[in-house]
């Protein structure tokens, strides 16, 4: 899950949906198909913010999330629009798009090993969170 620390946050709106949407091709496009091979729901745009449930003084969002559901929409990328606008807001579109690649990269990888049966990001992923709620005393 790409997350991040709200110690950047900003308000306004630099990229709209729509150019959102364009960069999410764009970055798409360059990716080899084998990698997006299996991601079935495809990566889907969503309007709002999105914080993580151990989010402590509503500081910490969640901006990419991969979702595997077996039995219902399959293999999903979901891009939070509202928790990077709300990050990097203020933020050069070269700096967003640096981000929005960063996020896809690193939702595609939990793709990869989703189907590999690997864990090793997750397993980050969980060790990144313990340092974030160990920063806040917790």
């Amino acid at each position: 899950m790409g997350m991040s620390s709200g110690a950047e946050i900003g308000v306004l709106k630099l990229i709209s949906m729509d150019e959102m949407y364009e960069l999410i091709d764009k970055i798409t496009a360059e990716i080899p198909l084998p990698i997006l091979k299996g991601l079935n729901g495809g990566i889907i745009l969503m309007p709002g913010c999105k914080l993580h449930p151990k989010s402590v003084n509503s500081d910490l969002y969640i901006m990419g999330e991969y979702s595997y559901q077996s039995h219902g929409l399959g293999r999903i990328i979901y891009i939070y629009y509202g928790s990077i606008e709300r990050l990097y807001g203020y933020a050069s579109n070269d700096t967003i798009e640096r981000v929005v690649r960063e996020v896809i990269y690193h939702e595609l990888t939990h793709h990869l090993e989703n189907q590999a049966g690997d864990r090793s990001l997750e397993v980050e992923d969980a060790v990144n969170l313990r340092r974030y709620l160990n920063r806040h005393g917790l």
